[in-house]
C-alpha cells in the first residue's frame, strides 16, 4: 500500500481535468441512478482536447468475467512488428508508472507503443469483474486525486490527455488496530488526527507534534515545486535559482530517515511502534527504514488533499490513461509478452515478443521491475555495474497473500471504516509474513462494485513466494485455505462476528499468482533495503548504463506507490522528452550532472 505523493507541473497539462468530489463522508454511490458515469466504461475523456491524432484503433471495454478470460480493453488491435524503429519510444508494462510515461510523452508530440502482456492496463493498480464484482488488484488508497495544490498527481495526469473521473471522499484514510488495544484512526482532517493521537499519548503531546510539523516542512517545500526529471540540469538548476531555500530543505533530508528524526522527539516505545505501522504501509519496512521524503509525502498529503477515491473503481485510472494514450495517436498492445530487449551496439533499439514479433524504437522504457529488466529481458552475466550496486543495497520486498470477497453487508457495524490495518498482538509481528493484515473495503464508499445487499473486502498480508514453490497442486490449494481461514478467523475476532457465515465469493492470490499475472520477479511488492539506507540517496533514476534504455516505476526514484511511480514515469518522460529532442536539453550539462548522481548513489 505504498503512497508516496509528488506532482508535475500544470506546464504539461493538455487540457483540464474536473474532480467531481461526491458528497461528503461515506455516500454510498449508486450507479443505477447516475446518468453522467457508467463505472464498467472509462473516465470521460474529452476528445476535442487531445492534440497529434493519428487514428490509433480503439476497443470499447466489456465487462471482464474471469481474470484468466479475455478482456477487450481501449488500446490497439492490429500493430504489427516493425524494422523501421517508427516509434520513438516503447514502454514495456501498462502499470501506472509506465502509462503516465507514455501518456506524457505522447502529449509532448512523441509516437509511443506500449507494450502490455496481460489483457487489461494498470498492472497492480488494475481490476477484475467477477459474479457482479468490480475488485481493485492492489491498493485502494488513493493519493493524489484531489483538486487542490500542486501534488494532485493522478488528477494532473488524467487532465495532461484530457480525462476526468469522479471520485468519493473518504473520511478515514486507515484505522489502525494495534497491540495493547491501541485504536487510531487516521481522519482526514489533521487537527481531528492529531487531537486522537495525542489523547492516546498524552505525554507525548510535544513530540507529535514536532515530528508531523518536520513532515510538513517536507511537504510544503515539495508542494512549492515544479517537478520533473531530476536527472535534466536545465530543469534542476532552475528550480534552484526560483525556490533555493525549499530545494536545500529537500537536500538536506534526502539521506534521512523517518525513525531517525522520530527519535529526536519522541521516548514512548508505543508511539514509535505506531510510527513503526505509519510508515510499514508505505514501503513495508520500519520507520527506520523508511526514507523521510516518502513517509512526509503521505503523512501530509492525506491530510492536505486527502483520500479519493474513483468511481468504478481504481481500474478508472488506468483505463482512462490509456484510452488517452491512443487519443493521442499513440498505441497500447494486449497480449503482447516481451521476452528480450535488442541491443545494437550496446544501444537498446527495440524489443523481441513470445510469439517472434519484433518491435523497434528510438528508445526503449521498462515499466518491469529491475530484476526483471537486467535478470531476464537482458543477460544477467551482463549486468552493468550501477545495476550490481543496486541489488547490493536492495532486495525484493515480499510479496502479498491477496483475498478478494464478498460478504453479506449486514455483517459489517454501521460507519464501518473502508481502510484497516490489524497487528493484534505483539509490535514484533509487524514485519513478519502474514504478521500484520491489512484490509479494504471499497463498497462502504462505492456501493456499485458489489451486488445489492452485498460489500467488498479485500485482504492482503505480506507472504513470501518461497513459501508457495515446490508444492503439488493439491498441497498448494490446501495450504491456500489453510492460510486464508487463518486470515479470516483474525478478522472475525477482531472486527467483524460472524464474517465466516457471510461470506457469499471468495478467491485466494499467492504470490505465484501476482508474479503469473503481474509479470513481477518473485511477486515483489518492490525494492527494499538490505540494512539501513541513507534515505532516497541510493535510489537509481530513470536512465541506465545501457544507451537508450530507460526505467521506469516502483524500483526507481522515489519508489513504491501508486503516486511513485506516478511520479517517476513524469521524470521518465522528460528525460526521454529531452533525449529525442522535444525538451530544451544540454549536452555538456548532462554528462556533469549525471556523473555526479552516479557518484551520489555510491554514497548510499
Amino acid at each position: 500500500m505504498g503512497t508516496l505523493n509528488f506532482m508535475f507541473p500544470n506546464s504539461l497539462l493538455d487540457g483540464t481535468c474536473k474532480i467531481v468530489a461526491l458528497g461528503d463522508n461515506k455516500l454510498r454511490y449508486n450507479k443505477k441512478s447516475s446518468s453522467c458515469f457508467d463505472p464498467l466504461r472509462t473516465g470521460n475523456c474529452t476528445d476535442h482536447q487531445a492534440k497529434g491524432r493519428k487514428g490509433g484503433s480503439v476497443l470499447k471495454l466489456k465487462a471482464v468475467v474471469d481474470v484468466d478470460k479475455r478482456v477487450e480493453s481501449y488500446g490497439s488491435s492490429d500493430v504489427e512488428g516493425n524494422e523501421s524503429g517508427s516509434y520513438d519510444a516503447i514502454v514495456i508494462g501498462s502499470g501506472i508508472g509506465g502509462l503516465v510515461a507514455a501518456t506524457q510523452l505522447a502529449v509532448k508530440g512523441a509516437k509511443v507503443l506500449v507494450l502490455e502482456k496481460y489483457v487489461i492496463p494498470g498492472g497492480s493498480s488494475g481490476f477484475y469483474q467477477k459474479d457482479g464484482y468490480t475488485f481493485d488488484v492492489g491498493s485502494s488508497v488513493m493519493f493524489g486525486f484531489s483538486d487542490k495544490g500542486n501534488l494532485n498527481l493522478i488528477t494532473q495526469a488524467l487532465a495532461a490527455v484530457g480525462c476526468k473521473l469522479e471520485v468519493i471522499p473518504d473520511p478515514t484514510t486507515v484505522h489502525f488496530h494495534l497491540p495493547n488495544d491501541l485504536s487510531v484512526r487516521i481522519h482526514r482532517e489533521y487537527d481531528d488526527f492529531i487531537e486522537e493521537l495525542v489523547s492516546k499519548f498524552p505525554h507525548e503531546k510535544e513530540g507529535i507534534n514536532k515530528f508531523y510539523s518536520e513532515c510538513w516542512k517536507i511537504f510544503n517545500s515539495l508542494n512549492s515545486l515544479e517537478l520533473k526529471s531530476l536527472e535534466e540540469p536545465i530543469y534542476l538548476f532552475g528550480q534552484f535559482f526560483k525556490k533555493p531555500l525549499e530545494c536545500l530543505t529537500l537536500a538536506y533530508y534526502l539521506p534521512q530517515n523517518a525513525g531517525d528524526i522520530a527519535r529526536k522527539y519522541i521516548r514512548d516505545p508505543g508511539l514509535l511502534s505506531f510510527i513503526d505501522a505509519e510508515c510499514f504501509i508505505v514501503s513495508t519496512v520500519n520507520a527506520l527504514q523508511t526514507p523521510m521524503i516518502n513517509a512526509s509525502m503521505v503523512l501530509c498529503d492525506r491530510h492536505f488533499g486527502g483520500i479519493n477515491y474513483p468511481v468504478g473503481g481504481v481500474g478508472e485510472i488506468a483505463k482512462s490513461l490509456a484510452k488517452g494514450l491512443v487519443d493521442q495517436g499513440s498505441q497500447i498492445l494486449y497480449r503482447a509478452n516481451v521476452t528480450s530487449i535488442i541491443l545494437d551496439n550496446g544501444k537498446a533499439v527495440g524489443v523481441k515478443l513470445s510469439d517472434g514479433r519484433k518491435f523497434y524504437a528510438k528508445t526503449i522504457v521498462s515499466n518491469a521491475t529491475r530484476w526483471d529488466t537486467f535478470g531476464k529481458l537482458l543477460k544477467a552475466e551482463n549486468l552493468p555495474k550501477e545495476e550490481e550496486n543496486f541489488q547490493k543495497a536492495y532486495v525484493k520486498a515480499p510479496s502479498f497473500l491477496s483475498i478478494h470477497m464478498g460478504v453479506k453487508a449486514d455483517v459489517l457495524p454501521p460507519d464501518t471504516d473502508c481502510h484497516h490495518f490489524i497487528l493484534e498482538d505483539n509490535w514484533t509481528n509487524l514485519e513478519k509474513p502474514y504478521g500484520s493484515i491489512f484490509l479494504s473495503i471499497p463498497t462502504v464508499l462505492d456501493s456499485s462494485l458489489a451486488p445489492e445487499g452485498q460489500h467488498i473486502l479485500h485482504i492482503f498480508t505480506t507472504s513470501s513466494i518461497e513459501d508457495w514453490e515446490g508444492l503439488s497442486r493439491k498441497d498448494y490449494e490446501a495450504k491456500k485455505e489453510l492460510v486464508t481461514e487463518r486470515i479470516i478467523s483474525r478478522l472475525e475476532k477482531t472486527l467483524f462476528p460472524g464474517l465466516k457465515s457471510s461470506i457469499v465469493f471468495k478467491e485466494v492470490g499467492t504470490p505465484k499468482t501476482h508474479r503469473r499475472y503481474l509479470a513481477r520477479d518473485s511477486g515483489t511488492y518492490g525494492p527494499m533495503p538490505r540494512g539501513t539506507p541513507k534515505g532516497l540517496l541510493g535510489m537509481p533514476f530513470n536512465t541506465t548504463a545501457i544507451d537508450g534504455l530507460y526505467c521506469v516505476g516502483d524500483s526507481c526514484f522515489p519508489g513504491q506507490g501508486v503516486i511513485a511511480v506516478a511520479f517517476s514515469g513524469v521524470m521518465c518522460a522528460h528525460r526521454v522528452a529531452a533525449d529525442l529532442g522535444f525538451e530544451k536539453k544540454s549536452d555538456v550539462l548532462d554528462s556533469g550532472l549525471l556523473r555526479l548522481l552516479a557518484w551520489l548513489r555510491t554514497l548510499a
